[in-house]
């Protein structure tokens, strides 16, 4: 990435404060309306309508951001998937609420459940929490998660664990393949291109550019045995990896 001069920054620190208020507020807003949504209609998928149409979008217009999506003839919406996809940045999210005409569920870090407003918000959109500090509550992620594919979702995971430092992806881990595993649903490689240069990991500095969200082939898990997670984390990451590079995977 190419370093920036310290007059440009100091240039940029007024517009990145507005775009900060803009975005506390648009959220700040925008959950307690989804959650009243989701409570008068009794069901998820209008308010995870909003978060795909209105949020989202949103979000990204405020960054200067453009989105480019690709490999999507590769997907067969009809049926359920679990997405898992590199972590740059917290855009990373509403670029794959957008990036796919579907209502998305996330697997959450059990952290995020004590955060005000978002930790109601991700329980109502019946998304996952997960615990990988605890055996009992890890097996109950899981669980969770084959429930969401089992009723036909599409669920999201950030295999890393966490954002990148440099953009380029860490090791997945093994954990949240096993829900795909058990439910016999398609592993979906997606690589995010540009998050980090639009907001990087620390800090709020946001910069114009390109976010690209990249579909590979789907993998099949079906007939696969459910002891083969960690195989199949590899096989997800090195697709990833290919189609960051720019590969045909």
């Amino acid at each position: 990435m190419r370093r920036e001069s310290r007059l440009a920054a100091l240039l940029w620190l007024p517009v990145n404060a507005v775009q900060g208020l803009f975005t506390l507020l648009w959220t700040a807003v925008g959950i307690p309306i989804a959650l009243a949504v989701a409570l008068v209609a009794r069901r998820p998928a209008p308010a995870l309508w909003i978060a795909r149409r209105i949020w989202a979008p949103g979000l990204v217009w405020g960054a200067g951001a453009r989105l480019r999506v690709s490999g999507t003839e590769r997907l067969d919406l009809s049926r359920p998937a679990l997405f898992v996809a590199n972590h740059q940045s917290w855009i990373d999210i509403p670029a794959l609420f957008m990036a796919l005409p579907v209502p998305l569920r996330f697997l959450a870090k059990r952290e995020l459940a004590g955060v005000p407003l978002l930790g109601a918000y991700i329980r109502a959109m019946g998304m996952v929490f997960i615990d990988r500090d605890n055996a009992r509550r890890a097996r109950a992620s899981v669980d969770c998660a084959v429930g969401v594919l089992a009723r036909g979702g599409h669920l999201v995971s950030f295999p890393e664990g966490t954002r990148s430092r440099d953009g380029r992806p860490g090791p997945f881990r093994s954990g949240g393949f096993g829900a795909a595993l058990e439910s016999g649903v398609d592993v979906v490689p997606v690589a995010l291109v540009g998050p980090a240069a639009v907001l990087p990991r620390d800090g709020f500095r946001v910069r114009p550019g390109r976010i690209e969200v990249r579909f590979g082939t789907p993998i099949a898990t079906a007939g696969l045995s459910r002891h083969a997670r960690a195989a199949l984390a590899r096989r997800a990451e090195s697709a990833v990896r290919a189609l960051l590079a720019g590969e045909s995977e």
